[in-house]
């Protein structure tokens, strides 16, 4: 985790006022480093799945490391180009994955050059409609997947991503007619809460597709998905990326040696790339408490101005992230506490299990006016912030070399009102 006592955030907190995110770009350079230089050799390639954190900023540090891109929606595709990311499929270093192709998806396809992913049987159909005659990926559902939580589940018969295997011969048919060649076969399945579950299911989804590359003789690519696990309880360990190059050294080895030719295989992390490389900084407006009573026992809450309108994760998924309390009483005497927000919802809360809509954490008892340090909010952070009341999303700052520069300053109300309208259609 971030090093907080490294970052002036009250002098921060005062000049850009709070919630904000704070990157340590110094972090996030060196995550990506490390994976960019194990996929850089030949037969393999890297792309970040950009959904985790698509600010500007890192993605220029993402390029610079020569990583290619995973995106999701018309506008990642051109917030990439923008970014300095070439269109084209050859290489396809960026693929368009989605299972509905909405608002300017197809637009951006046709006039950007990209390379679709199909994730459902009538996409081919609408590029054959709109015109589009290049190559396609097609995502398989391979009937297994994990997630942290179910509702993450990336594979297997309740997730909807992905077509069904008894599916493709369909999409094999109907993509030759439309003469749009399959050369990248795509699944993802993901990682449960143990650290070597992404191996095991690495492994087992080679196995699978390797099965399904005799079927596809235009395939030059395999890609694995994403799913790399990262360590948000303090303690955890971090996976071994020594670990991820022999297994993408054996994969290379299994698929190309199914298909009779050399298969590129691909992976696309976005979490654990960015994951620990940022903060949320929240400041406490009050401290009070309920009372036992006959529905349940009393709690303390530590109010703060943060809720997750600026990060949704625990919310959503009941997620884990470390909070530690800054200021005067940051090393005082731990209490059972939780931390919640200021929205009207009862579940505007951060210290909460995946079963559970309050679980108390022991810290510091804070008083209001200090700091709260929300970590490991790189991933799904800011990416998932939201107007809901009417609030602006949060400002981002970047620190690196010591320094700090604002590279997202706060909405205001005119930035939150400005697409409304009374237009005749």
């Amino acid at each position: 985790m971030l090093d907080v006592t490294r970052y002036p955030l009250d002098r921060l907190a005062s000049r850009v006022g709070t919630p904000f995110y704070l990157y340590d770009g110094d972090a996030l350079r060196g995550s990506v480093a490390r994976f960019a230089e194990i996929v850089a050799r030949p037969g393999l390639a890297g792309r970040y799945a950009m959904k985790a954190n698509s600010c500007r900023k890192i993605l220029d540090l993402v390029r610079e490391a020569g990583l290619w891109i995973d995106a999701v929606s018309g506008n990642e595709v051109l917030r990439a180009r923008r970014a300095g990311f070439p269109g084209g499929s050859e290489p396809a270093v960026i693929l368009l994955t989605t299972d509905v192709f909405r608002d300017n998806a197809i637009a951006t396809i046709l006039d950007q050059a990209i390379m679709p992913n199909v994730g459902s049987p009538g996409m081919v159909g609408e590029l054959r409609e709109a015109g589009y005659r290049g190559p396609i990926a097609v995502r398989v559902n391979p009937g297994f997947g994990q997630g942290h939580v179910e509702s993450c589940d990336t594979g297997g018969p309740s997730s909807k991503h992905g077509i069904w295997p008894d599916r493709l011969a369909d999409v094999r048919k109907s993509a030759g007619e439309a003469a749009l060649k399959v050369t990248i076969l795509h699944a993802h399945v993901g990682t449960g809460p143990e650290l070597q579950e992404f191996d095991t299911n690495i492994r087992k989804l080679v196995e699978f597709l390797k099965g399904l590359l005799p079927d596809f003789p235009d395939t030059a690519a395999v890609n694995l998905g994403g799913g790399i696990p990262h360590p948000y309880h303090p303690g955890d360990s971090y996976y071994d990326l020594d670990s991820l190059r022999s297994l993408l050294d054996d994969a290379a080895r299994i698929l190309s040696g199914a298909a009779g030719r050399a298969i590129r295989v691909e992976v696309e992390p976005g979490r654990c790339l960015v994951a620990g490389g940022a903060i949320l900084v929240a400041r406490v407006s009050d401290v009070k408490e309920t009372r036992a009573n006959a529905r349940g026992p009393g709690h303390t809450f530590v109010m703060t101005d943060a809720g997750f309108c600026d990060l949704l994760r625990p919310a959503l998924y009941g997620s884990y992230h470390h909070i530690e309390v800054r200021g005067p009483r940051a090393n005082g005497p731990e209490e059972p506490c939780i931390v919640a927000g200021p929205l009207c919802e009862s579940g505007d809360i951060f210290t909460r299990g995946d079963r559970e809509l309050v679980e108390p954490r022991l810290m510091p008892r804070p008083h209001p006016g200090d700091l709260i340090v929300i970590q490991d909010t790189g991933a799904y952070g800011s990416a998932m912030r939201s107007n809901y009341l009417s609030m602006g999303r949060a400002a981002e700052i970047w620190w690196e070399g010591g320094r700090a520069a604002l590279i997202s300053r706060r909405e205001t109300l005119d930035d939150i009102v400005a697409v409304e309208c009374d237009a005749p259609l």
